[in-house]
């Protein structure tokens, strides 16, 4: 098994020297225009952080016993050296990209993801709003496994790339070097990402780089202010309505459909997604002409054309 280094661990301290940081950078130079802080929402943020590394331990268990086998599986074998390591990195990325952007238009997987989006605010604490059922995650990343990448070189990489992310999550640095923001994800990319406004939506998936975006079609560079958030916003800082309320979303509207087709539409569909309305009966040409011969005859509440005073003679 490869010895490498607990990505995560390493840089709590950083988390949270960061984080300080910038609720004072808040409180000395505030921004009227800014999402800044509020301390019941970074509260919720920290707790839903806190209580995602123990899920993602319990999810790990099964996930690994998959890798594991599939590894064993395949003959392939990538070794963990100074030059494979960038290249597995390059590749965990791209398939964070296709993941990511999945967990936006599967409607069963945005049930997961939409736990990092449910803040308003755009802080460092946001960085830490993760999911508690990370379990639809480990799928998109079976390519590498099957290519022969250790499973504990896969966790090595998505770490580094979670970690990368949590600077990304701010509005105290406006714009980075042109050349910067045209390859790597960066806090003006990614506050795109978090927007609600319908032209920022469902944009900007990458994790360390930006490129995958704009070779895919998904990158809109930030132009307007952002408004963070949902488009339904969920108005609670209870952490365990903010982990589950779309997964409750999606069994009343499995509850309430009509049949099999538009429960499995409801599952598998983007999160916006609801049956057409059903069609108003068309009518033939028969129905049209009766019916205007009906709109043409004279009802019994007009008055006929003989009446001697000319007026209605209907109660």
């Amino acid at each position: 098994m490869p010895n490498l280094p607990d990505v995560v661990l390493w840089s709590i301290p950083a988390f949270v020297l960061l984080t300080v940081v910038e609720m004072v950078s808040y409180r000395l130079h505030p921004d009227e225009d800014a999402a800044g802080y509020e301390a019941k929402d970074a509260a919720t943020s920290i707790g839903m952080g806190l209580a995602s590394l123990a899920f993602d331990f319990l999810w790990k268990i099964p996930i690994v016993a998959v890798y594991t086998a599939l590894y064993e599986l395949t003959p392939l074998r990538v070794p963990v050296l100074w030059w494979t390591v960038p290249l597995m990195l390059l590749a965990q990325d791209f398939l964070y990209y296709w993941s990511h952007r999945g967990h936006h238009v599967i409607r069963i997987l945005w049930a997961c993801h939409v736990v990092h989006h449910s803040s308003r605010k755009f802080n460092l604490t946001t960085a830490l709003r993760q999911p508690w059922t990370s379990l639809t995650v480990w799928p998109f990343y079976v390519p590498l496994i099957a290519a022969g990448v250790h499973p504990a070189a896969l966790a090595f990489c998505s770490s580094a790339n979670l970690v990368y992310q949590f600077w990304i999550h701010t509005e105290r640095i406006d714009k980075m070097p042109r050349w910067f923001e045209f390859v790597f994800n960066t806090p003006s990319h990614h506050r795109v990402h978090h927007a609600s406004q319908g032209g920022y939506l469902d944009r900007n998936f990458g994790g360390i780089l930006i490129v995958w975006d704009r070779l895919f079609g998904s990158f809109v560079a930030e132009t307007v202010r952002p408004v963070y958030g949902l488009t339904k916003n969920i108005n609670t800082y209870n952490p365990l309505k903010v982990a589950t309320h779309e997964y409750v979303s999606i069994a009343k509207d499995l509850k309430a459909a009509r049949d099999w087709r538009e429960r499995a539409g409801r599952v598998f569909r983007g999160p916006g997604w609801g049956p057409a309305p059903a069609a108003a009966p068309a009518l033939t040409p028969r129905t049209t002409e009766a019916s205007a011969r009906t709109a043409a005859a004279p009802s019994e509440a007009q008055a006929p054309a003989s009446s001697p005073v000319g007026k209605s003679t209907s109660a």
